[in-house]
């Protein structure tokens, strides 16, 4: 018999960013469903939602909201204006600040479409399971991102390049890792790139472009994964008027176990 995760951790996870923690969420609520989200004007919303439909693997989309609203289905009682740990404020395509509560941000544009959009951090605790570790979770820090030279498939307005995600992996255990993040394709799914960074145009691994770079051992290969921070990416090569998004690596923490997207 599956024991579902403590639904009180994911809960209490979004009490304490609503409270102002400010951290990445690498790590927690193991079990549970993390999200990217970026918040973009009704005008946009359609241009977007063709975007990730034209790009799954970087932008697989869980929930959509109604414009103006600031709730979802996939955590009761959550506020998306205040419960992710740290925000992304864009204005003409340029990061203008990061805050820990968006609410007078929000109030901008009222008719602000949400889109939330798995994370590869939902297959981590899978991973773990079955031995494999995660350094930036055992490094404590945040996972490293990369945008990379493979262009999107552009939509009306948006177009940009897709970001990935890397964790080192030993040899002979990445094939079972891409196995086990390959059943679950609405959160990213298998890797996109092993080995050979330069394929990718990524220079330096210790030089991410998001988030913090990690030790890559004798014997480990650099294993990437699409990521959600790809919409962050299009908002930059676009230049909508506005846009809000979570900060790189510090996701939505929602009450969907992650078990519910696995094939």
């Amino acid at each position: 018999m599956t024991l579902l995760p403590d639904l009180a951790t994911a809960r209490a996870a979004r009490f304490a960013y609503r409270q102002g923690l400010s951290a990445p969420t690498a790590g927690v609520a193991p079990g549970f469903t993390q999200c990217n989200m970026i918040s973009l004007p009704k005008d946009w919303a359609w241009d977007f939602l063709l975007y990730a439909q034209r790009n799954p693997k970087p932008c697989p989309v869980l929930d959509v909201t109604d414009p103006g609203s600031h709730v979802t289905a996939l955590a009761e009682g959550a506020d998306l204006r205040t419960d992710i740990p740290a925000y992304r404020i864009w204005r003409d395509g340029v990061l203008s600040e990061e805050v820990i509560d968006a609410t007078a941000h929000w109030a901008e544009h009222p008719d602000l479409v949400t889109f939330l959009i798995g994370c590869s951090f939902t297959f981590e605790t899978p991973l773990q399971q079955a031995g494999i570790a995660v350094r930036h979770i055992d490094q404590g820090c945040n996972v490293p991102m990369y945008l990379t030279n493979r262009a999107c498939r552009p939509a009306g307005r948006l177009h940009g390049q897709m970001v990935v995600s890397m964790r080192p992996i030993p040899a002979d255990r990445v094939a079972e890792a891409a196995m086990i993040s390959g059943r679950t394709p609405a959160v990213h799914g298998a890797p996109v790139h092993i080995g050979a960074p330069e394929a990718l145009g990524i220079a330096d691994l210790s030089r991410p472009d998001f988030g913090d770079p990690v030790e890559v051992r004798a014997g480990e290969i650099p294993v990437f994964w699409a990521c959600g921070v790809t919409p962050q990416a299009a908002v930059m090569a676009s230049k909508p008027p506005f846009a809000i998004t979570h900060a790189p690596g510090y996701m939505f923490v929602t009450d969907i176990p992650d078990t519910r997207w696995q094939v």
